[in-house]
């Protein structure tokens, strides 16, 4: 039963940082995705004649 507290008490403790991690990760992902697909439709625009 000790093993089982001491395991739930160290996931309680260092869940915060973990769902933090998990959430930056993911807006990392989204920027990132984003940046690339405007950059790919300002060239798009661009090679067409439409830039701006």
């Amino acid at each position: 039963m000790s093993v089982i507290n001491d395991t739930r008490g160290t996931l309680e403790k260092h869940l915060p940082l973990l769902m933090g991690l998990l959430v930056a990760w993911l807006a990392g992902k989204a920027l990132k995705k984003m940046f690339w697909t405007a950059f790919g439709m300002y060239w798009a625009l661009r090679a067409t004649g439409v830039h701006f």
